[in-house]
């Protein structure tokens, strides 16, 4: 993707890509929108992101892998579940030289779902 090129839906995102990566970020798109399908897409921080009471969970393409931005509190969760893949703070990545791990996204983006939900209530209760 050309970093000069500001992407203003999830399907300009995807389309930038190669056909090969186009075909796992859809496929990505699907698993969290399946789970959370009340969710808003929109482009956030430049990547693919999905809203529902605030950010739900980001994901974007590159060379080698898909990452995958559920927050630190995602990864926390599931970091036993997470071991075969590499980690930061708030970042998994996904080798796109092998399947998606669609239950672990899926429970990850389903977890975040409560998670923002559980914030947007005791807000409502203050």
């Amino acid at each position: 993707m050309i970093k000069n090129d500001k992407p203003t839906t999830i399907d300009d995102y995807i389309s930038a890509f190669p056909d090969e990566v186009q075909h796992v970020l859809q496929e990505f798109r699907k698993i969290v929108n399946d789970v959370a399908p009340d969710a808003e897409e929109k482009i956030s921080y430049g990547i693919p992101t999905l809203f529902l009471n605030g950010n739900l969970v980001h994901f974007g393409g590159y060379k080698n892998h898909i990452g995958f931005y559920p927050g630190p509190g995602g990864i926390t969760e599931f970091k036993d579940q997470l071991s075969g893949y590499e980690l930061s703070k708030g970042t998994i990545k996904f080798p796109l030289n092998k399947p998606l791990p669609v239950e672990i996204i899926s429970r990850i983006t389903a977890y975040r779902a409560i998670e923002n939900r559980k914030k947007t209530s005791l807000k409502k209760q203050k």
